[in-house]
Order: C-alpha cells, then sequence, then structure tokens
C-alpha cells in the first residue's frame, strides 16, 4: 500500500473514532438514532442513478470531511446539539469510509476513488 494512502487511511480512522468519541460523550442522541445518522450518508449513492458524474458529485459534496464539519460547527454556533450531533456524525463517517480504503468518487466510475480503485475488479 502506498505510504500516502495509509496515511490518508490512519486520518480516517482517526476522524472516526474522535467523532465517535465525540458523539459518546456530548450528544443526547438515542444510540439507535445515531447509527441511522451515522449510515445516512451512503443514501448518497442514489445519485448514481443520474449517472456517473452527478453521482459523483452528489457522494462526495456528502462524503467530504468539510460537510460534517460545517454542519457541526453550525449546530456549535447555532446553539442546537442536535445539528451538532448530526454533524459530529457526519464527520465520523466520512472518517469511518475513508478508514476502509472508501475515497471521494471520480467522475469515471464508482469504483475509482482517490484512495484507489475499490470493490471486485481492483
Amino acid at each position: 500500500m502506498d505510504r500516502l494512502i495509509l496515511w490518508l487511511r490512519i486520518e480516517g480512522a482517526l476522524v472516526f473514532a474522535a467523532g465517535v468519541a465525540v458523539q459518546f460523550h456530548y450528544s443526547e442522541l438515542d444510540w439507535w438514532v445515531a447509527v441511522l445518522v451515522f449510515f445516512a450518508p451512503d443514501l448518497s449513492f442514489a445519485a448514481y442513478a443520474l449517472g456517473p458524474r452527478v453521482g459523483a458529485f452528489v457522494y462526495n459534496a456528502v462524503h467530504v470531511y468539510a460537510f460534517g464539519a460545517v454542519v457541526f460547527a453550525a449546530g456549535i454556533l447555532l446553539g442546537i446539539p442536535v445539528i451538532a450531533a448530526l454533524g459530529i456524525l457526519w464527520l465520523a463517517h466520512s472518517g469511518f469510509d475513508r478508514m476502509f480504503g472508501y475515497g471521494l468518487k471520480s467522475d469515471e466510475s464508482f469504483h475509482q476513488t482517490h484512495l484507489g480503485p475499490i470493490g471486485r475488479g481492483r
């Protein structure tokens, strides 16, 4: 495995761990709600029904670290804990994906990511 890819996967693991720690320490969401919210970003793959360019754009928009970070910060700044919880779970989800090698998608194919190819054909 390329060292840069390894660093990105380690970074993902750390973001995931930090997000889970914040979630369990500060959030008042029920655990089952947190699990549903955690996996909600994966619904964005449905945008691939509109083609690989649209699919990659939508998938990447909700899987970039900045999306979760902005939602988390907005929740903190606005004093709305549930928004902060959604943001931290979104951020943790992106880290979880990176940890396992699922990166941001290329316009070419769902299976081409910034961390390399994924799926059976790699």
